[in-house]
């Protein structure tokens, strides 16, 4: 780049300018060393688009802030918990239990959860539908069926685990 502008005395001259504001923004070191790499990373791949070089330091300034915003959306949408912290939301049967259930058992716990539900749940992992065709099937909006097969699933899930739970046994032996 040109006019004083190569990527190393840009870095000189707003590195630190830069990772204090991404400090103020995130109240970690970590975070903010990243926030602020990140942001030389964007400059690096995209700062030849730059027409006044004059603007360079605001530039990186609106990039850092934007790269912020992103990632801030991105942990509201895809939070991070702890899986010792969320244990009380993971589901009762274990993959090991899941895998011991036999078909018969599923269907006899399929056929109890409410009638809403049994449809899309049926159609969904039973018939391989997709989301539009199983709205399409039963004649509601989309996201009626995404709805619809996540309760069913947590009604089913839910009646499978009090069965177990209840015999107090290997679903597969006989009492």
């Amino acid at each position: 780049m040109a006019d004083g502008l190569d990527f190393e005395s840009v870095v000189a001259r707003c590195y630190e300018p830069l990772y204090q504001f991404a400090f103020s923004l995130r109240h970690t070191e970590a975070d903010a060393c990243d926030l602020t790499q990140q942001t030389f990373y964007v400059w690096a791949t995209k700062g030849h688009q730059l027409r006044d070089p004059a603007k360079v330091k605001t530039w990186l300034f609106t990039t850092l802030h934007r790269q912020f915003l992103e990632s801030r959306r991105k942990l509201t949408r895809f939070p991070h918990h702890e899986l010792e912290a969320m244990g009380c939301e993971l589901p009762v049967i274990t993959p090991t239990l899941a895998n011991q259930l036999d078909s018969a058992q599923v269907l006899k716990a399929l056929a109890s959860v409410d009638e809403v539900y049994q449809a899309p749940v049926a159609l969904f992992y039973l018939e391989d539908c997709s989301y539009k065709d199983i709205a399409e099937i039963l004649d509601v909006p989309m996201g009626t069926v995404k709805s619809r097969i996540s309760r069913g699933i947590g009604q089913l899930q839910s009646l499978l685990a009090d069965d177990v739970a209840a015999t107090g046994r290997n679903p597969k032996r006989k009492a």
